[in-house]
């Protein structure tokens, strides 16, 4: 569980990034639910897309993600998420959070 004062740091790095995945009308599917376990193990921080034709609301959709991922939810901004987990990878530059 992060803190408040960690999630404000996320969002705030997570503002100029870039979204890496998109969820439409399928939802959350097997591929999908692995694509973003391997973007997390890559990147800790990342920001999904939710399209129009998405049968679930936005905030539905990161409580989705973050229970099948494990992840923590940052923010939703519009059909935007940003999501966070720290990467169990050795040598990779982590992101601090104090």
């Amino acid at each position: 569980m992060i803190t408040t004062k960690q999630r404000a740091f996320l969002r705030g790095l997570g503002n100029a990034l870039e979204p890496v995945m998109q969820i439409g009308k399928e939802g959350l599917t097997e591929n999908s639910v692995e694509a973003i376990n391997s973007l997390l193990e890559a990147r800790e921080l990342i920001k999904i897309t939710i399209l129009n034709n998405c049968e679930l609301t936005p905030k539905e959709m990161m409580v989705q993600i973050c229970s099948a991922n494990k992840a923590e939810p940052v923010q939703v901004i519009g059909r935007r998420v940003i999501v966070y987990r720290k990467s169990s990878k050795k040598d990779f530059k982590h992101i601090e959070l104090n």
